[in-house]
């Protein structure tokens, strides 16, 4: 429920963004972020590790396969959530609070929405998905079995990530964190009581799952509530006038976020091709990549209320220097984190009681594609510009040509060459094509916005792109 507020507004949704030192307010937002990510996803590979202590490789197969659809719903979930981080930290940067309050709510209320529509369309052809995607009978019904108890808890994950978003475009770094840390934990104390304990196996999985995004949604909302004071009661009047604006950001980058789990689910069709061993790998690589990278994913997710707060405030040149810092952030750690992975490789395989050809694609990501993941990071800072600064579109665009034309051949040709391993190769090459193409149409698109200003520093360019 969302409560009139009459109180006055608290200091927290000041624009603290427009001020300071950049740097540090992008390391601030990115590593609060992530030790709330890396928690959730290493509570997503604990799950998976417990599954494999059944005993049952066709689990493994099962969940992995599940996760690529729950993946898609997610990705959808967070591309509806970018108008709420992005209209909120604008409209704080325009120091509008009730213009921040009304789109908090409202573009919460339009993402539910959305996702509600496609994650009832995905119920309708659940098994049909499950079967395209490469699995056989006994891999079908585990999928089947985890998804049947996980995906109605879609607009819950979608609600909570919204809010989430909210706390970002306000600055609470730590609100963020505590929400996501807060499900992180709850799943990691559920999980072993369900799937052992009670003896539940995959079905405890999921149900631990779906307990947590209840967990995230409460503290995300009790933070917005208590701390800033900026729930109010949704008016239709209102919802009508925002939504064009709020559609116009999440219907694009909906679209951006579900490429790359389409083309992920490619992948995984031309990897299942080559037998299960090779799909359990893959579900592996698939959990340790957003546990090992989840700094690079909330660099991204801190970039974007940094840059919306200066939008508002028409300090381009703050822009400029935000996005070069986040740049050469990205490069760091991605080659500090692809060391960690080359050196961890053995571990990893043990510890999954993988063999053979699982074994074999694990090393091969872990020793030498790993650090092609910086490309991943050049073009989701380059979505957070887009989709911040006015050319949400563009980032559509990209994304959709990365999870095609970046993704199919180079995969068909890169599997044909070299079986299974060749599939991910292939991945990891035209990952990078669009890697650099997204950062040349960023920084395009800022230095636009440099020219503008210069042009006519006393007027406020609402669409940048035309220069």
């Amino acid at each position: 429920h969302y409560f009139i507020i009459n109180f006055p507004v608290n200091i927290m949704n000041e624009a603290r963004f427009v001020t300071g030192k950049l740097s540090t307010h992008i390391l601030k937002m990115a590593t609060t972020s992530s030790i709330g990510l890396m928690a959730v996803f290493f509570v997503d590979l604990l799950d998976l590790f417990f599954i494999g202590l059944l005993g049952n490789i066709d689990n493994v197969s099962g969940v992995g396969i599940a996760g690529s659809l729950i993946f898609l719903l997610t990705s959808i979930s967070i591309g509806a959530s970018v108008s709420a981080g992005a209209l909120v930290s604008k409209s704080i940067g325009e120091k509008n609070i009730e213009k921040a309050r009304y789109y908090a709510v409202n573009c919460t209320l339009i993402s539910a929405g959305l996702t509600l529509l496609i994650a009832l369309l995905a119920m309708v052809y659940m098994r049909e998905i499950v079967y395209l995607l490469g699995a056989s009978d006994d891999v079908a019904v585990v999928a089947v079995d985890y998804l049947i108890i996980i995906m109605p808890s879609a607009v819950i994950l979608s609600l909570a990530l919204s809010s989430i978003a909210v706390l970002r475009a306000l600055g609470d770094a730590k609100g963020a964190m505590l929400s996501t840390l807060s499900g992180a934990f709850t799943h990691l104390t559920l999980d072993p009581i369900l799937i052992f304990s009670l003896d539940l196996g995959v079905e405890g999985a999921a149900t631990a799952s779906v307990s947590a995004r209840f967990v995230i949604l409460i503290v995300a909302l009790t933070r917005i509530h208590v701390k800033h004071k900026l729930l109010i009661k949704p008016k239709f009047i209102i919802l009508k006038k925002n939504a064009p604006a709020i559609l116009n950001i999440s219907v694009p980058a909906i679209l951006t976020n579900c490429a790359t789990p389409l083309g992920n689910a490619f992948v995984l069709y031309s990897i299942a091709i080559y037998g299960s061993n090779y799909v359990a790998g893959y579900a592996v690589i698939s959990r340790i990549i957003p546990m090992c990278f989840a700094f690079i994913f909330s660099l991204s997710g801190a970039v974007g209320p940094i840059l919306g707060q200066n939008y508002g405030a028409n300090q381009y040149q703050r822009i400029k220097r935000a996005m070069l810092d986040a740049q050469l952030v990205n490069l760091l750690f991605c080659i500090i984190m692809s060391f960690i992975l080359f050196l961890c490789a053995p571990l990893l395989i043990n510890s999954f009681n993988l063999y053979g050809q699982a074994s074999d694609i694990i090393n091969l990501f872990c020793k030498y594609l790993a650090i092609t993941f910086v490309f991943n990071g050049m073009l989701f800072l380059s979505n957070a510009a887009l989709n911040n600064l006015g050319s949400p579109k563009l980032s559509s665009a990209l994304n959709i040509g990365k999870a095609t034309l970046g993704t199919i051949p180079f995969v068909i040709i890169g599997g044909s060459i070299n079986g299974a391993s060749g599939v991910l190769i292939g991945q990891a090459i035209g990952a990078a094509l669009f890697g650099v193409i997204g950062l040349i149409f960023a920084k395009k698109l800022i230095y636009g916005l440099l020219a503008a200003e210069k042009l006519q520093p006393a007027i406020k360019i609402d669409n940048p792109s035309k220069y």
